[in-house]
């Protein structure tokens, strides 16, 4: 993915993210919710949120990172949980703004590297490290405001692969990743630029992949072929049964709709995806806020067959093992 696929994922990610917007009504867009846990996760929380970028490096390849989280974090109580971002090939946190605001919004603190080569997970891992030491730092806006124990990772394409990665070798300080698009393993170039085997079958934590009914090309559902993992139900029935995990698929969408902002570009111009970010902004946030912030209404939703994930109909090749 590094050398042979890059330029066909620069050209599949969107030039930059617009600027952040509250969801349109749902009913007049695709991917709507249907259910109370999906409905409640799709619209912002109650946070305003602030982003600011670091002053210097905050990983070992020299990139900065941004910081979305609540505006008033320093009046706060209590400690918020930590998710790292990691980009997809040639983005930057820019891409995916509206997403990334989202959860801050739900009371995340989101830190994602600039870092647009992920897939190894090192620099994500740098950027939890830099979280670590901002909230050490007296004069950091973090300082003992992050709760290190309820820490989770997520990311999209080759993003995906870096926050997987990075959860399986953070030796358990990453609790759960949420994979937008992961890519089959068929595209990583070189192998371990993507999520390995050996590093899936070995690994602990919880998992949720996501991706869409139109990206066939880099993130099917059903194997295309060969002994790889080379699709999400590949990668789903690999996946320790030990590990909390789920799996589904957005109707209609291609491999960049968690770039949207929300639509597809301006005016309907220049689309890079196919409906937008809409339908990625509910149960991924409601994985997280069961797995990061212990609400089990939303985790009941995942509950194997029965769950509102089930009945959800923007969704399609649903499984987990949540019982």
């Amino acid at each position: 993915m590094k050398r042979v696929s890059q330029a066909i994922f620069a050209t599949l990610v969107s030039a930059a993210a617009l600027a952040a917007a509250q969801p349109a009504a749902a009913q007049s867009v695709p991917n709507a919710p249907t259910g109370p846990v999906e409905t409640q996760y799709y619209a912002n929380g109650s946070f305003a949120t602030t982003q600011l970028r670091s002053a210097a490096a905050c990983d070992s390849k020299g990139n900065q990172c941004d910081v979305f989280y609540p505006s008033n974090i320093a009046s706060l109580t209590t400690r918020l949980p930590l998710v790292v971002w990691a980009n997809g090939t040639g983005s930057t946190p820019d891409n995916y703004t509206v997403w990334l605001k989202h959860l801050a919004s739900w009371g995340f603190v989101v830190v994602a590297t600039r870092d647009q080569q992920t897939g190894y997970g090192n620099t994500v891992l740098d950027s939890l490290a830099y979280m670590q030491a901002e909230e050490a730092n007296p004069a950091s806006p973090f300082y003992h405001r992050i709760d290190f124990t309820h820490v989770g990772a997520a990311g999209h394409s080759q993003g995906a692969s870096g926050a997987a990665n990075a959860m399986f070798h953070s030796g358990g300080a990453i609790r759960t990743a949420v994979t937008f698009e992961l890519p089959s393993q068929t595209w990583c170039n070189p192998a371990d630029n993507c999520l390995l085997t050996p590093t899936l079958t070995g690994g602990s934590g919880s998992i949720f992949y996501v991706s869409g009914t139109a990206d066939s090309l880099i993130a099917p559902d059903t194997q295309s072929g060969g002994t790889q993992l080379n699709s999400q139900t590949a990668y789903y029935n690999a996946t320790p049964a030990a590990m909390q995990k789920a799996k589904g698929l957005l109707k209609g969408a291609n491999h960049n709709d968690v770039t949207g902002t929300p639509g597809c570009g301006l005016l309907g111009f220049l689309k890079s995806c196919a409906n937008g970010v809409y339908g990625y902004l509910g149960f991924p946030t409601a994985w997280l806020a069961w797995q990061l912030k212990g609400d089990a209404t939303a985790g009941a939703a995942f509950k194997s067959g029965t769950g509102e994930f089930f009945t959800a109909t923007a969704w399609q090749g649903r499984v987990s093992n949540i019982p």
